[in-house]
């Protein structure tokens, strides 16, 4: 499973891969994805497989533009204001699928609605763009493990299970997209991501109903309860690390520690926390350590978003 720099050759050739079926992993500004042509369900079935993937969890599919969306899913003036905010970019909407839809059952989970996202990088747009299909990508990592943001996390995960990984370096965002669910009359934050749900708010005119959804047969990616994990058990709200545990710190008053510690944003800032998220995650991991001690984060930005991603890991 080689990993590529991003070439044009690279680009090319991984778009041929996904055309006749195989598996890629490719970068995002959110997190590395592990694509596959999305309406080829034998294709989405080698990315349940590779990942270990429970086959009710639908999966998102990545378009290139406003244009090829809605050649898939129907976009009412609620989703075309979003799009024209946030496309391309890290918002993920699950939208009513339009009739004929060519995307295949297993990439929906059976479902009658798609989850959809164009995303804003450059890599990523032109591997869509030169397979000429939707792809079906969640995170290129094994299932509810901590989510890849450089190519090198994407090889230790998937081994030989990917044809091609193309490098690009560590993921801008580091966190997956936000998911809104606009499939019903009233808009729905199944996953907060990488775009604020205060400006998503701002934008529609009215409140995100939050819910967690229905975490044995979810709508959209990252519902699962257990989800984003370590090895090693997240003790959240944490302001001391005790010996033998890991410190997953944040701010400028991190407290004092021996062992294994790294501070996602030593100004208290919740973007480049969440750049530093996963990345912090697998290092800490990697230490052997029994227990991640992660300091308390305001509730607040994209804040939300790395909240539940460690309560999820929090889950055992």
């Amino acid at each position: 499973m080689p990993i590529r720099p991003a070439t044009a050759d690279a680009i090319s050739d991984a778009a041929e891969t996904l055309r006749t079926g195989g598996l890629v992993a490719f970068p995002t500004e959110t997190v590395y994805g592990l694509g596959a042509d999305a309406t080829n369900a034998r294709a989405v079935a080698g990315i349940f497989a590779a990942k270990g993937r429970p086959l009710f969890n639908p999966l998102i599919a990545h378009v290139a533009d406003v244009g090829d969306a809605s050649r898939y899913a129907i976009l009412d003036h609620r989703a075309e204001a979003l799009a024209a905010a946030f496309w391309p970019g890290a918002l993920t909407l699950v939208l009513r699928k339009t009739p004929h839809c060519p995307i295949a059952d297993l990439t929906t989970a059976g479902l009658d609605t798609v989850a959809i996202r164009v995303p804003s990088h450059p890599v990523a747009q032109a591997l869509i763009r030169a397979a000429g299909v939707p792809l079906a990508a969640p995170s290129a990592n094994r299932s509810g493990h901590v989510s890849p943001t450089t190519a090198a996390h994407v090889e230790a995960d998937l081994a030989d299970t990917v044809a091609i990984i193309l490098d690009d370096g560590p993921s801008a965002v580091g966190i997956e997209s936000t998911v809104v669910d606009l499939s019903g009359p009233t808009p729905v934050l199944l996953r907060a991501g990488g775009v604020m749900s205060e400006a998503i708010e701002t934008v529609l005119g009215v409140p995100l109903v939050r819910t967690i959804g229905d975490t044995e047969r979810p709508s959209s990616p990252g519902q699962l309860a257990s989800h984003y994990a370590p090895r090693a058990t997240v003790r959240l709200g944490a302001t001391t690390a005790e010996p033998g545990e890991a410190l997953l710190a944040f701010g400028p008053a991190s407290p004092n520690h021996d062992g294994p510690s790294v501070n996602l944003s030593f100004t208290g800032d919740t973007i480049e926390a969440a750049a530093n998220l996963f990345a912090a995650l697998r290092r800490l991991d990697a230490e052997g350590v029994s227990t991640i001690a992660a300091m308390p984060i305001p509730d607040e930005g994209l804040g939300e978003a790395i909240n539940d991603r460690l309560r999820r890991a929090a889950v055992r």
